[in-house]
């Protein structure tokens, strides 16, 4: 009976695996964007599986290059109208200066004094008057339309920067989410269990951030640069993959990207092929001194699939630096240490709590 009811389960998970990886969209692109979107929605509020997370990284895949498309059509519409303008520009500017050349000759000549003085009758005269005022005229008008194209060239300028911007942007998201569809599929090797287990893994990390700020110990106070811990790997293998400084900002208990609080600097972004990056526009010390080497972004990661709680969200900073372990405080403040279970190991935390509900956490501490 068991395994009846064991290979029915089966069954029914393979029928509906098949319908999440079935489902695809038809229609223009406007629909079908439409459909994918609607698509994620569905697969984010379903059971958190494998299947399911590939399923969503195959819709948003799909998503933004319907998205890329869309916008490079976009630009290629709006490229010919600003070729179009620039053209109509040529020919406006051209016949303006032409205009403006032979209305000042005959206004020179057509002087309303000499008009009269000149005409054998007053209705001649001011009949040359009228139609030089009608020329005049014609001029303003022309003046008008040009002045009115060349706005509308910046105009569409701008929007055409602007778009080649959104496709940057959009490129950089599509390498992103294939870059951790593969990294999905290269850590788990399509096992279900191992999946289930690095979600466990990254929920468990965050409890101990919960519980570290209920039971954290106070240090007392801390003055930017001093320090403050070691870089290591505790809670390895529960909740860590390898020596980093898991460094991370919460403002009003939310988390946010670390880099507006920092001082910009130039590092070496391994997430993104090892190339130098540079990061940061605040005024916060770096808390590992140079060369910085930075393994995980804030935001959406080609890892940051297993934080579901945050949305899918690396909520912090991973880095190592290349020449001292030597964690230093970014910013004055009160020190915290703690140390927490996290799954079947003990993850050491600090952190600083600089006022104004904004705490610095730094994880994976010696």
């Amino acid at each position: 009976m068991k395994i009846l009811i064991f290979t029915f389960l089966l069954i029914l998970s393979s029928i509906f695996n098949f319908q999440v990886n079935a489902q695809d969209c038809n229609g223009d692109v406007n629909q079908r964007i439409t459909c994918y979107e609607q698509n994620i929605t569905n697969l984010q509020s379903s059971g958190k599986t494998l299947q399911n997370q590939i399923a969503q990284f195959d819709a948003q895949i799909k998503l933004t290059q319907l998205k890329i498309a869309q916008t490079e059509e976009q630009i290629g519409l709006l490229t010919g109208r600003i070729d179009q303008l620039e053209g109509s520009l040529d020919s406006l500017t051209k016949a303006f200066s032409e205009r403006v050349v032979e209305t000042y000759k005959m206004a020179r000549v057509e002087d309303p004094l000499l008009l009269i003085l000149s005409s054998d009758n007053l209705s001649q005269a001011f009949g040359r008057f009228t139609y030089l005022k009608k020329i005049q005229d014609a001029d303003r008008n022309l003046l008008e339309r040009l002045t009115k194209a060349q706005n509308t060239y910046k105009e569409e300028k701008v929007d055409q920067e602007e778009l080649q911007n959104k496709l940057e942007t959009q490129k950089k998201q599509l390498d992103t989410q294939k870059s951790a569809k593969n990294a999905l599929l290269l850590q788990t090797k399509n096992d279900e269990k191992k999946y289930q287990t690095l979600l466990s893994q990254a929920l468990a990390e965050k409890a101990a951030i919960e519980k570290a700020l209920v039971s954290g110990t106070k240090v007392g106070p801390i003055k930017a640069g001093e320090p403050i811990a070691l870089v290591g790997n505790s809670g390895y293998p529960g909740c860590s993959t390898g020596k980093h400084l898991h460094f991370e900002i919460r403002r009003d208990n939310a988390w946010t990207d670390p880099a507006p609080y920092m001082q910009n600097k130039s590092m070496i972004d391994e997430q993104n092929g090892g190339g130098n990056t540079s990061i940061g526009s605040g005024n916060w010390q770096w808390p590992i001194q140079d060369t910085i080497r930075l393994t995980q972004r804030y935001g959406h990661t080609p890892y940051s699939w297993r934080y579901s709680y945050s949305g899918g969200i690396h909520t912090g900073l991973d880095m190592v630096s290349t020449t001292s372990d030597v964690i230093r405080a970014p910013a004055d403040g009160t020190l915290f240490k703690s140390s927490e279970s996290c799954g079947s190991s003990i993850i050491n935390i600090v952190y600083i709590e600089h006022g104004s509900g904004v705490i610095s956490f730094y994880l994976h501490v010696q």
